[in-house]
């Protein structure tokens, strides 16, 4: 990723920021021009909470280049408490342990590295909520 594209995007990908539509009140995510769900222009800026639950998942044994040392790792679709769905890695849970249904929360991570003196990209991933960690314990 650019320096540029990487600076341009660094608000949707550290923050989970959006859009609610002025005329049916839908957040969605990323911003669009238009919303998806009325077809009205969509352009009041919106920041998701960051907690959703996990709507379905799969675990990934064959990565992409770059991601090879995280495997194998949990991806999910997450369905946030707003209402958009996000596709995102889990982190801090096994892949035996993801279920349907399993509160998360975003949290702020490396998602990875351009070599030594690259650029180290960040984003969003997902966790298990901690309040869902602290009862099962």
């Amino acid at each position: 990723m650019s320096v540029a594209r990487s600076w341009r995007t660094r608000r949707q990908r550290y923050s989970l920021v959006g859009e609610r539509c002025e005329y049916c009140q839908n957040a969605i995510f990323p911003p669009r021009d238009v919303c998806p769900h009325c077809a009205e222009p969509a352009q009041k800026e919106y920041t998701m909470s960051g907690r959703g639950t996990v709507y379905s998942y799969t675990t990934v044994y064959d990565p992409p280049a770059g991601f090879e040392a995280y495997a194998p790792y949990p991806v999910a679709l997450v369905k946030l408490d707003e209402g958009p769905m996000v596709t995102a890695q889990l982190t801090d849970v096994g892949a035996d342990d993801v279920r349907i249904g399993m509160p998360v929360e975003m949290v702020t991570r490396k998602l990875s590295e351009q070599g030594d003196e690259g650029i180290i990209q960040y984003s969003y991933k997902f966790r298990p909520r901690w309040e869902q960690q602290a009862v099962a314990a």
